[in-house]
C-alpha cells in the first residue's frame, strides 16, 4: 500500500528540516521499519513550504502503534518548532492525499 500526505514547514526552516532528517535517529528508523514502512520519501515545495510525504507498506499500517511509540513521540516533540502541529499534541498536521493516477 502507498500512503501519502502533505504537511507544512515554517518559514526559514528548510535547512534545519533537512539537517534533522539527514541525522535521523537510528531508533526512529528502526521503529518505522518495524511498522513495515519502506520507500519513505519527503519532498519540499520551496515556494509554499509544503512537505509531500509518501511511503509504502506491504499491508495495512497500524497507525496507533506507529504513533504511540515513545521514539515517535520524542521525534514529534523535536520537530514541533519547525512545522505545523496538531492543536492538542506535537504530532504534525498531515493531510492524507488521495491517489488519482498511477502509471505502472
Amino acid at each position: 500500500m502507498i500512503h501519502a500526505s502533505v504537511m507544512q514547514l515554517h518559514q526559514g526552516c528548510e535547512a534545519e528540516y533537512r539537517a534533522r532528517h539527514d541525522a535521523l535517529w537510528p531508533e526512529l528508523q528502526a521503529h518505522l521499519k518495524a511498522c513495515g514502512i519502506f520507500n519513505y520519501h519527503i519532498f519540499l515545495d520551496p515556494q509554499t513550504l509544503q512537505l509531500f510525504a509518501s511511503f509504502e507498506t506491504e499491508g495495512p499500517l497500524d497507525e496507533a502503534a506507529l504513533k504511540a511509540h515513545p521514539v515517535m513521540q520524542r521525534w514529534w516533540t523535536y520537530m514541533a518548532d519547525i512545522m505545523e502541529t496538531q492543536s492538542d499534541s506535537f504530532e504534525p498536521k498531515a493531510q492524507p492525499l488521495t491517489e488519482v493516477f498511477y502509471l505502472p
